[in-house]
């Protein structure tokens, strides 16, 4: 009686514990993604300033292909609508189907990152690298890091299909694919910024 006693607080206190790193992680990837907007909002500053030394290099109208921009857009833009259709089934509490969409998911954005490592390796190839001008290192710069982010967001998706085929759809998992959910969207979000004022603006 004494012993289950004792652990009494202990369990309420492990509970209350619980509770609270939920609501800090949610509060601490709020703050995460405002500062990635900051680090966002450099970067675009930076190559506003940049954009337009090229040191008799290339400019924006000689290497960009603005179709296969184009396709790499709609690539992440569907991976962002099925990403959305998931999550309607986590509310709905359909496991298989979140992990469907979730696979899916990950295929488009691998896809998007697939062409931009193509990207990249075709104008390193052509002599358009970062150290060319202060046009390309800042470009390099901009979108090299949202395809740091997305990478890191498909290690996330496949983490949070691993954890749901093993945990299923606990509060945990809910607030963990909340949060991969935000940053997708707004990885999304950020392309969209990317699109019209390094691509679209820059073969005009």
């Amino acid at each position: 009686m004494t012993q289950a006693v004792s652990t009494l607080p202990h369990d309420v206190a492990h509970h209350h514990e619980h509770h609270d790193d939920g609501s800090k992680t949610t509060l601490g990837f709020w703050i995460y993604l405002m500062s990635d907007c900051l680090i966002f909002s450099g970067l675009f500053a930076t190559f506003a300033v940049l954009g337009h030394n090229y040191a008799g290099g290339p400019n924006g109208k000689e290497i960009f292909d603005l179709h296969y921009v184009l396709v790499e857009t709609m690539l992440l833009l569907v991976s962002s609508f099925t990403f959305g259709v998931a999550m309607l089934n986590l509310y709905a509490g359909n496991k298989s189907r979140v992990m469907g969409w979730l696979f899916i998911t990950f295929l488009f954005g691998l896809g998007f990152i697939g062409m931009e490592v193509y990207e990249f390796h075709h104008l390193i190839l052509e002599g358009s690298g970062p150290d060319r001008s202060a046009f390309l290192s800042a470009y390099f710069s901009l979108v090299g890091t949202h395809g740091l982010h997305v990478t890191f967001g498909l290690i996330w998706i496949a983490i949070m299909m691993h954890q749901v085929s093993r945990f299923g759809l606990d509060g945990m998992t809910r607030r963990r694919l909340a949060c991969l959910s935000l940053f997708w969207h707004f990885l999304d979000i950020v392309w969209i910024c990317v699109f019209t004022f390094v691509y679209l603006f820059g073969v005009l």
